[in-house]
């Protein structure tokens, strides 16, 4: 018989995530959503199809894969038969669907979903164990190095539309241009895998530490490694491929002389597409990864490094103190490899995109048919988390948790019967018309109440019935968060057969305001707007006119100078700013 105390034991559990991975919702939520939807849309503008994979594969299928990171895949239990992991990445599963699928021998595709590492997670900074990746690659044969040219194109349509503009650096390198460093220098060819390893970790430890691992861990002559680091610290664009085309010892390497050949073609290639402005020919970028060949790439920002100020001083969201390790010390370390690192500032947030060029990868999975590959993945949850830090700095907290467009609400006297029918009846007609609507779940609310609701998610528009009203066949459509003194400040009266077309012509508006004000802030997506009075009083005060592009444009030239707070007219100041008028200038658009 069991006893209540061991009932009781056997019931009790901590009632928490797994380490390294969280829920996600609110705020948060719309931000990711923003990111996912600005990278499907570039995807899509240059033609790509999506697919997707099962979450778990055959555990042969990823083995042998990702060199020394193979250790992070995550292994299931035999569940009848077959040995399964889940995905480490989204490319090697796309790999083995080519191989699969022989008809298909050429596809731009793109993947949203999960994967899987085992890593030390620090969550703050966008490290997790479960993430979500934004996979694009070009499959098939074409003339030398035109689709990755194409991915860079797609990298800088990317992070502009973020609005990360000058605050990001594409990093490229070429596999072929290391393979010949290491031979030139004198590298065993069996270990220059190993050595490549190493040198990809130059983004993390400097380099004395990296040519200790060369020489105590992997047995490289220490004269070699002085060779390596002797090229490996150099960086540029066109001018690092000029001073290695100079370099004849190097140019008598077949390998270094056809991987120079394609970084000149596409230096060309990202001139032409007006790509090269972040882009930095880093011969350190080695990407560990075994299956690439060609062409390699890598996206980072502040706060990619160690030790970087601006996300290692930021925390993105509470993290609870990590709780000391319960497993004895090996001596060689105390830290717990499962403990959350987000304080640790020798951890920096990594990539936020990376990728390259595979050619042999499908081969391995179908013998003799080779279908070459290029391809970029985006880390949304390493993006999130310089998203929020960013924001936090700016004291950028404007964030809708909703897309309502419409917040339809009614009053009366004494007697008043709540208009239930009414409102769901306009509701519908805004729902079918296609426009985002809410009401308050109340038969007889009262108006303070809707309006804190409208208010509480930054609603821009209300429709407001009374009984007169509606015995009149009209409605009052009000704008929040005008400035006291606008005329249209109590609402406007329209004909309750016009609603939607007023409707649509306010929403419009407010988008056209919302577009001009993010560009007068250079295109950023979130975060509030500094030192743009006009343009906020003209967001704010909602006018019946549209700006014209003159006006716009003086408006915000005029913008990029300081302005005191006195020197603007109290007439041209906006409302004190609520969540709505806060909305209406700062956050992620509505729609």
């Amino acid at each position: 018989m069991v006893t209540k105390a061991e009932k009781k034991k056997a019931t009790r559990f901590e009632l928490k995530t797994p380490k390294g991975t969280k829920d996600w919702e609110g705020k948060d939520m719309v931000i990711r959503d923003k990111i996912f939807s600005t990278i499907t849309d570039v995807f899509k503008r240059h033609g790509a199809v999506t697919i997707d994979t099962p979450v778990f594969e055959l555990k042969e299928i990823l083995s042998g894969k990702y060199g020394e990171d193979s250790k992070l895949i995550y292994d299931l239990a035999d569940q009848g038969g077959e040995i399964c992991s889940l995905r480490y990445d989204l490319t090697v599963p796309f790999a083995r669907w080519l191989a699969m699928n022989r008809d298909c021998q050429t596809i731009k595709r793109y993947h949203i979903a999960k994967v899987y590492r085992r890593d030390q997670p620090a969550m703050t900074k966008g490290r997790m164990r479960e993430f979500y990746q934004c996979d694009f690659d070009i499959a098939g044969v074409y003339d030398p190095m035109l689709p990755d040219a194409e991915i860079v194109r797609i990298v800088t349509e990317v992070f502009e539309g973020l609005g990360w503009r000058g605050r990001y650096t594409i990093k490229l390198n070429h596999r072929k241009i290391l393979d010949g460093i290491f031979e030139v220098c004198g590298v065993p060819s069996d270990k220059i895998r190993t050595i490549s390893s190493a040198v990809d970790k130059l983004d993390k430890l400097p380099w004395a530490e990296v040519r200790k691992e060369m020489t105590e861990e992997k047995g490289l002559a220490e004269e070699v490694a002085d060779k390596i680091g002797e090229y490996v610290v150099q960086k540029g664009q066109k001018d690092l491929l000029a001073k290695l085309q100079a370099d004849e010892k190097l140019m008598a390497n077949e390998s270094m002389k056809a991987g120079l050949a394609d970084m000149d073609l596409l230096f060309t290639y990202l001139e032409a597409f007006d790509a090269l402005e972040n882009v930095s020919f880093d011969l350190s970028l080695a990407r560990g990864l075994d299956y690439y060949t060609g062409v390699i790439y890598e996206i980072v920002t502040e706060g990619s490094a160690p030790n970087s100020e601006p996300l290692a001083t930021v925390s993105v969201a509470p993290a609870a103190p990590p709780k000391p390790s319960k497993k004895p010390s090996s001596g060689k370390s105390a830290v717990d490899f499962d403990e959350d690192r987000s304080s640790d500032p020798s951890v920096g947030v990594g990539s936020v995109a990376a990728g390259g060029r595979y050619d042999n990868l499908v081969g391995m999975f179908s013998g003799k048919t080779q279908i070459p590959c290029v391809g970029i993945s985006f880390g949304v949850d390493r993006i999130f988390s310089v998203t929020k830090a960013r924001m936090a700095e700016d004291n950028a907290e404007q964030v809708r948790n909703n897309e309502t467009e419409v917040f339809v609400m009614a009053f009366g006297g004494k007697g008043f019967t709540g208009l239930l029918k009414e409102r769901l009846s306009i509701c519908t007609t805004l729902w079918e018309a296609g426009i985002k609507t809410e009401f308050l779940y109340k038969v007889k609310p009262k108006l303070p109440n809707q309006f804190n609701a409208a208010e509480k998610n930054g609603c821009p528009l209300c429709v407001v019935i009374g009984e007169d009203e509606m015995a009149a066949g009209k409605v009052k459509i009000k704008e929040m968060g005008l400035r006291d003194g606008h005329p249209e400040k109590e609402g406007v009266l329209v004909d309750l057969k016009d609603l939607v077309s007023e409707v649509r012509t306010r929403i419009s508006r407010k988008s056209k305001l919302d577009e001009m004000v993010k560009q007068a802030e250079g295109l950023r997506v979130v975060g509030g707007i500094r030192g743009e009075p006009e343009v906020a009083a003209i967001a704010a005060s909602g006018s019946a006119e549209t700006p014209d592009a003159e006006s716009a444009s003086a408006a915000t030239t005029e913008s990029a100078k300081p302005v005191s707070d006195d020197a603007v007219p109290d007439t041209e100041k906006p409302a004190e700013e609520s969540l709505h008028s806060q909305e209406t200038i700062g956050a992620i658009p509505a729609s």
